[in-house]
């Protein structure tokens, strides 16, 4: 497996790294992560109901998704969670610690990545590096740095929220 620490030391990509006690909710992130200068995400890992295509949503922390609209306006149909299974197939991560950064480890390119168009307003955003015991702040520039050296490329949304 591919180690994300020498990835972005290979292609030059700059963070900050803070440690802290593993984080599995937003509401862990809030009470155990300090403040940082950067755009708190959270990551969903969906998959369609044949299980064909995959997904990798990121939005704001504080969003909470409509999946049901989601899957009409990416032209997917019915989209659940992905299974632990399956999540450590495609991304190599366990949950708690889905990340754009488990980019690196799809190297079959299987996974679609949504990122929610109030992002792109962000200079800096918070990942986890494949580990929910730490968060690295990436800015945008070195996000797209990260995404052009792992072969990636994002679609640009606006993900569609619950109401209410």
């Amino acid at each position: 497996m591919t180690d994300v620490y020498q990835f972005l030391a290979d292609h030059h990509i700059e963070y900050q790294r803070h440690d802290h006690p593993a984080v599995f909710t937003v509401a862990d992130v809030e009470r155990l992560v300090p403040p940082l200068p950067a755009a708190k995400t959270k990551n969903l890992f969906l998959r369609d109901k044949k299980g064909k295509r995959h997904f990798l949503v990121v939005v704001p922390a504080r969003k909470r998704v409509d999946i049901k609209a989601l899957g009409a306006a990416i032209g997917a149909g019915q989209l659940s969670f992905g299974s632990p299974a399956r999540l450590k197939r495609y991304l190599g991560v366990d949950p708690g610690s889905v990340t754009i950064l488990a980019l690196i480890r799809d190297s079959g390119h299987a996974v679609e990545v949504v990122f929610d168009k109030i992002l792109g307003q962000e200079k800096a955003f918070q990942f986890h590096p494949l580990i929910n015991t730490s968060t690295l702040v990436i800015s945008r520039d070195n996000l797209q740095r990260f995404l052009d050296a792992a072969g990636h490329e994002i679609r640009s949304l606006d993900v569609p929220a619950q109401k209410g």
